[in-house]
């Protein structure tokens, strides 16, 4: 397979295509515009439809309809934008309706920064909208990653009649990767849907909505939706573990692109003899928590650093799952400041000394040597 230099929001946008979505709503935004400019050009070229909405509130009600007919749709914003959809995203999951959004998150809250920030962990994961709902989130870490994650969203977004978000910072959609697609790649049929809006010739008519005036008839669909969620933690947690083993001191806690500068990080320790694993999650709903407390609580980890570009918000999570079983710390930088790999050193240093008991200077910390 060829590799392409592609911006990570055309690549994004791209994938898309490949994955056999014809329907994409959209209202410009910072930092993923590039998505709709792309899909501009490319979805008239094959049989697709390209409708840029009056707002971000009107995409989510396009959403609801494309998907409520059984097409593959989908849409990209930022994290205002996302905000503006949480009312038709709630709808869609209560209509278990199968759909895609990508968030490249910038700063906040309110209108905020264009710079990348990860601070809409809550609001991807708690449930951003009302009532009892949850979103499958996946998280990129490259270019690649979110080639290969757009492609199997769509697979899953129609395996469970869900909503499937897909989260990266500012810079997973700014910046330029080398990227493959599948050679001659066919997607497979989509999966036969029942319950779509196709016309009721030969079949009784039927209502996609997730409006239930009874409260058991309401009770039961979100009991519904709880068991595919149970289903998800069973089947669906992703991660990624690099450089974990039986030498490290500290276990760092990150996803996305900080979870990259994290990796420089300990790729320099290493050369100064100092052991650093990380614990990246992938999918942040389903968490990875079972895997994240095997990791955690082994006796050699001192302890384990959550990083991340907000103000602790995974770290809740993480704690959460570790239960005092280990030491939890936590390093972040929001607003658009990216912590570069020299901050996670030293973070890291400090650790070692914290809970050693005693100062090594062969620990200090110096100029990272890799980009």
């Amino acid at each position: 397979m060829a590799k392409i230099l592609m911006k990570g929001n055309e690549a994004i946008a791209e994938a898309a295509i490949k994955a056999g979505c014809r329907a994409y709503f959209c209202y410009p935004i910072t930092p993923q515009t590039e998505v709709a400019e792309y899909l501009a050009k490319r979805m008239p070229e094959v049989d697709g439809v390209f409708l840029q909405g009056e707002s971000e509130i009107g995409v989510g009600n396009m959403l609801f309809g494309a998907a409520a007919t059984g097409q593959r749709a989908f849409s990209t914003s930022s994290s205002p934008g996302i905000s503006l959809m949480q009312e038709s995203i709630s709808y869609m999951a209560g209509a278990q309706l199968p759909v895609v959004l990508v968030n490249i998150m910038r700063g906040g809250p309110g209108l905020g920064g264009i710079l990348p920030a990860q601070s809409d962990y809550f609001q991807s994961v708690k449930g951003g909208g009302h009532g009892d709902y949850k979103l499958l989130v996946l998280a990129p870490s490259t270019i690649q990653e979110s080639v290969d994650l757009m492609m199997l969203a769509f697979h899953l977004a129609d395996k469970y009649r869900n909503p499937v978000l897909i989260i990266g910072d500012g810079m997973i959609g700014q910046m330029m990767e080398p990227v493959e697609f599948p050679e001659n790649y066919k997607e497979p049929p989509l999966p036969d849907k029942p319950w779509a809006l196709t016309g009721a010739s030969g079949r009784k008519p039927q209502i996609v909505k997730s409006l239930f005036l009874d409260p058991l008839m309401l009770e039961k669909n979100s009991q519904i939706l709880n068991e595919k969620y149970e289903q998800m933690k069973k089947d669906e947690i992703r991660f990624e573990l690099y450089k974990v083993n039986p030498k490290n001191e500290i276990l760092i806690t990150s996803y996305g692109t900080m979870a990259r500068i994290c990796q420089t990080a300990i790729d320099d320790l290493e050369e100064r003899g100092i052991s650093v694993g990380l614990f990246r999650p992938v999918t942040l709903f389903p968490f990875p928590e079972q895997q994240l407390f095997k990791e955690a609580t082994r006796k050699n980890i001192r302890a384990v650093l959550t990083i991340e570009m907000s103000m602790a918000q995974m770290h809740e999570d993480v704690q959460r799952v570790i239960m005092g079983k280990t030491p939890t710390e936590f390093f972040g930088r929001t607003g658009g400041v990216v912590p570069s790999p020299e901050e996670v050193i030293d973070q890291i240093v400090g650790l070692l000394d914290k809970y050693s008991g005693k100062k090594n200077t062969k620990r200090s910390s110096s100029k990272s040597k890799k980009a």
